[in-house]
Formats: C-alpha cells, sequence, structure tokens
C-alpha cells in the first residue's frame, strides 16, 4: 500500500502571490479547513514546503 499524507489547508490564500495560490490549487485546496489525502511523494512534500504557512500536515499513513 502507498504512503499518505493528510494535508489541511490553515491559512487563506487571499494577498498572497499568484505562485502561492497555484500551490494550493495544485494541491486540491481551495477553502479554509479542508483536507485532502495526498500520496506521499517528492513532489507533494515539496509543494507543502513551499507553502508551510498555508497548509499542515495532519496525518501520515502507510
Amino acid at each position: 500500500m502507498a504512503k499518505t499524507i493528510v494535508v489541511k489547508q490553515v491559512g487563506s490564500p487571499i494577498r498572497r502571490p499568484a505562485s502561492q495560490r497555484a500551490t494550493l490549487v495544485g494541491l486540491g485546496l481551495n477553502k479554509m479547513h479542508r483536507t485532502r489525502e495526498l500520496e506521499d511523494t517528492p513532489s507533494i512534500r515539496g509543494m507543502v514546503a513551499k507553502i508551510p504557512h498555508l497548509v499542515e500536515i495532519v496525518e501520515e499513513k502507510g
């Protein structure tokens, strides 16, 4: 079974650069306090590391 992580949006994209908003959309997040279960890959980890003030890792599975 593949490893997954649960990512939660904790910050608003209002008044943020377009690249940070695009990263949120790429993670599948668009509204506050929504969560997504994503595959734990280096690209996903890099996206989360790019916007640590907007998202948090809630749980790691697998």
